[in-house]
């Protein structure tokens, strides 16, 4: 008897006899190499017939079996074949309707011996059958740092395509699920109620985060999680600048907002414009309960109730529709005589476009605003004419950015780019403090000298055009004190002051 007789007879299908000619070549001579590669080709072929839910108990045997054989490292196609017959298993056994979890974890343990070539198509193959029920497996993390993300295949990192519907890279998917099993943290307590965050953790993951958001900028949800492991270690200093890149791309989505509100719980305004935006954006009702309800505590703390209530009620009518329990800061709201009392509003859209531009803002805060002066103001098409200083000035739209801007101003601005032909595009615009240090505005104050007969006149250095003396009724010699404006003068092609405002 002898290793080629056991080849034979398996490949002639007579697997069982196969094994019995085995245990006895193994009995005599059980360290003798090819006896253990007949041996585990035996096991794999008995890996195939066995591979349904039904009949995991044998799988896991043999696959066993395979391990305790102790096959060197370079001889590893019998554990790339097998890698095919395990990743077949475990999709199987997730599409069940209760899985049984420590059935998954005796995988693991067995094939952490095994010796698959990495990186490989069979190897990446069992990543995504582990991967599959992630959210319920206590063990993700202690797979994931077993398998190694170093050993992706250049093609994981694509997206792919299955029944002609394009699907997330397979390396994208697994960096959120590791995010989001970190995030969850480990249970400190029996029953899994009580949970803590593993801080080392975290801190190494967010080097390989990094190093995925450089790589693969194209990847949009690396630098959400990002942002939401910083929140969770209370580094509140850094989640901003590694957030705003995602939210930029994201900023119709209603989550990417309720997360800034976490990222400013410290900012109960900003925060309350958050959830303003988040409410804004069309999604589905289901989506939005917690953020409702978050939102509605915050009305009740305003006393703003017609508004709370509409907010509850819309909570209520989702949570009933979908079968789900009300929490009991819900029903006791319900039960307040402010309340009763309260007229729900048919909507609350008025509310959240009174606060969209101030979440907005936060988009761009790694963008500087530059201090700039109202010339001019055209209310009919919303356009003002503005000067920062001799080297930037010309004109943009203010609508939804401003109310009533007037001559005189001083406004913050963040600018989208340079502008063209002095037009430009504002990414934000607010009123500054009008004491606000602006290169391109004054206070003058000085007696009146009218220059007949046309009617213009001067304060010094600052031009007084004829309507504002006609305006405020000014006559040669009157003291005047106001604000004045560098102005360009292109009939002199000059740069000059002049008044925008006497007061």
């Amino acid at each position: 008897m002898s290793s080629k007789e056991i080849k034979e007879l398996r490949k002639a299908g007579k697997l069982d006899e196969a094994h019995e000619v085995l245990k006895q070549v193994m009995a005599s001579d059980p360290e003798n190499i090819w006896n253990k590669r007949a041996g585990a080709w035996v096991y794999y072929d008995y890996l195939k017939k066995y591979s349904h839910p039904e009949s995991i108990d044998l799988f896991i045997e043999y696959l066993q079996k395979i391990r305790d054989l102790k096959i060197p490292e370079d001889d590893n196609m019998i554990f790339d074949n097998s890698a095919w017959q395990i990743g077949k298993l475990l999709f199987s056994i997730q599409k069940q309707d209760s899985v049984d979890y420590r059935r998954i974890n005796e995988f693991l343990d067995t094939i952490k011996e095994f010796h698959f070539t990495k990186p490989s198509e069979g190897y990446t193959f069992i990543y995504k059958a582990f991967h599959k029920g992630y959210q319920n497996w206590s063990s993700y993390l202690a797979f994931a740092d077993w398998w190694d993300f170093d050993n992706f295949r250049p093609e994981d990192y694509l997206n792919e395509e299955f029944n002609g519907r394009k699907t997330m890279s397979v390396v994208e998917q697994a960096y959120i699920a590791y995010s989001k099993k970190l995030l969850e943290g480990e249970p400190i307590d029996p029953f899994g109620q009580q949970r803590a965050i593993d801080e080392i953790k975290i801190k190494a993951f967010l080097h390989s985060l990094d190093k995925i958001i450089g790589e693969q900028p194209k990847y949009q949800y690396p630098p959400y999680f990002k942002a939401k492991l910083l929140l969770a270690l209370g580094d509140k200093d850094n989640v901003l600048s590694s957030f705003l890149p995602f939210a930029k791309q994201k900023k119709n989505d209603y989550w990417v907002w309720s997360l800034m509100a976490e990222i400013f719980s410290d900012d109960i305004e900003i925060q309350f414009a958050c959830y303003c935006k988040a409410l804004s954006l069309k999604t589905q009702e289901d989506f939005l309960v917690k953020l409702r309800q978050n939102f509605a505590d915050m009305l009740v703390q305003k006393q703003m109730y017609n508004e709370a209530k509409f907010e509850i009620q819309k909570v209520i009518s989702t949570k009933e529709k979908q079968g789900w329990k009300l929490t009991k800061k819900v029903t006791d709201w319900s039960d307040q005589d402010w309340f009763k009392s309260a007229k729900s509003k048919k909507d609350n859209k008025d509310l959240y476009s009174q606060h969209i531009n101030r979440a907005e803002e936060l988009l761009f805060q790694d963008i500087e605003e530059e201090i700039i002066a109202v010339e001019f103001v055209n209310k009919n098409k919303s356009i003002l004419n503005f000067v920062k200083n001799k080297q930037k000035y010309g004109f943009f739209n203010y609508s939804g950015q401003l109310n009533k801007p007037q001559a005189g101003e001083i406004l913050k601005v963040r600018f989208n780019g340079d502008g063209q032909n002095g037009f430009y595009k504002v990414l934000s615009a607010k009123k500054a403090e009008q004491n606000s240090n602006c290169d391109s505005f004054k206070n003058f104050n000085g007696n009146l000298k009218v220059i007949s007969p046309y009617n213009f006149g001067f304060v010094e250095d600052v031009f007084i055009s004829p309507q504002l003396i006609l305006n405020y009724n000014a006559n040669n010699g009157d003291l005047l004190n106001g604000k004045a404006i560098l102005s360009f003068n292109k009939k002199k092609q000059e740069w000059g002051w002049k008044a925008v405002k006497i007061m």
